[in-house]
């Protein structure tokens, strides 16, 4: 259900171009965080909002975002967070 969350906001927020999700918790199941109940995800986003964003400008954008699921559902988050002319970069 987190992730589906996490998609749904992000969406909301950012109307991204590209977003991927994938949830890592169960590869971390029996560690101290995954007993509190947060999972361990990666998103991939590439939204217009990120341009002329530094890195933590991006990171705070999303977890702004997130709001308080940063603070139970969510115990690991890694980010790549890109502006679609980045990704067009990237794919040349």
């Amino acid at each position: 259900m987190t992730s589906e969350t996490i998609k749904r906001l992000l969406n909301e927020a950012f109307k991204p171009e590209t977003l991927e999700i994938i949830d890592h918790s169960a590869a971390h199941a029996g560690h101290a965080g995954a007993r509190s109940g947060g999972g361990h995800y990666h998103v991939t986003i590439v939204a217009d909002a990120f341009e002329g964003k530094s890195l933590v400008q991006r990171h705070q954008l999303i977890y702004k975002a997130l709001g308080d699921m940063m603070k139970q559902e969510i115990h690991a988050l890694g980010i790549n967070a890109l502006s679609p002319s980045e990704e067009t970069k990237g794919n040349h």
